[in-house]
């Protein structure tokens, strides 16, 4: 059973067709990336399949079930993570704080007063190896606010990953993160669980090639091929579609 399918998604933005007739498919443990020019319909994608946005038509199944009428909430229950490219985090609080709150209320200890002080030792701990993993641990008493941009970014994406997900979308995971530094959002990921289902959306094509082991390009809001790494690369239309003309890091995204 896949971790995710999406089955000939559609959505139209007026008379714009956006997403047409798509179907991706990321069985268990896989390590797939997202890629396409700007307006290829990358994020309106990601915004069908987490539920931000409805399809027209289509259906999106996780692990099985079809999910395409849940809520965002529901779907993250479920196991279906997201960053963003833009982090939303509590400024105010302290960066072992704001995982701490993610760790806690994935495991139910936001809503209980009367949990143990075990068990809130327990979240700390957790929280604090997620921030050893990506070398964040000198940052751990520093508000949000007073970190660099890409730490922050960073942090973000450590902060889904506290969330135990069996499908994560990484939304440019990269994006603010010094090229010499990115590396380190990769070895967080290396470490996941290995059967998480892995769907990369990311301009860096570095770090598109050292991660996927399966790359979907999206052009036009369509499916334009599928393929490996050494596939795409070798692809003469996708390199004059996209890989010519945007080999670049940044930038936003469509």
């Amino acid at each position: 059973m896949a971790a995710l399918q999406v089955e000939k998604l559609n959505r139209t933005f007026g008379a714009l067709p956006v997403t047409r007739d798509v179907d991706l498919t990321l069985e268990r443990g896989a390590r797939c990336a997202l890629i396409g020019p700007n307006g290829a319909g990358k994020t309106t994608l990601v915004n069908l399949i987490t539920g931000v946005l409805k399809p027209h038509s289509g259906r999106v199944l996780l692990n099985g079930e079809d999910i395409t009428a849940s809520s965002q909430a529901d779907r993250a229950r479920r196991g279906l993570a997201r960053t963003f490219q833009i982090n939303q985090l509590f400024r105010g609080l302290t960066v072992l704080e704001n995982l701490c709150m993610t760790v806690g209320e994935r495991d139910g200890h936001c809503n209980n007063l009367w949990r143990s002080s075990g068990s809130k030792r327990e979240v700390i701990d957790e929280a604090i190896g997620y921030l050893d993993s990506l070398r964040l641990t000198d940052d751990a008493p520093q508000t949000c606010a007073r970190t660099a941009v890409w730490t922050s970014a960073a942090r973000g994406n450590c902060d889904r990953v506290g969330a135990k997900p069996r499908v994560l979308l990484l939304d440019e995971p990269a994006a603010g993160v010094p090229s010499s530094e990115s590396h380190l959002i990769l070895d967080v990921v290396a470490a996941l669980d290995p059967d998480i289902a892995v769907l990369i959306i990311e301009h860096d094509m570095d770090v598109v090639f050292r991660f996927a082991k399966e790359i979907t390009v999206l052009v036009q809001g369509a499916v334009f091929t599928q393929g490996t790494p050494a596939e795409i690369m070798s692809n003469e239309q996708v390199r004059a579609v996209y890989l010519g003309q945007e080999g670049h890091r940044g930038g936003h995204h469509g």
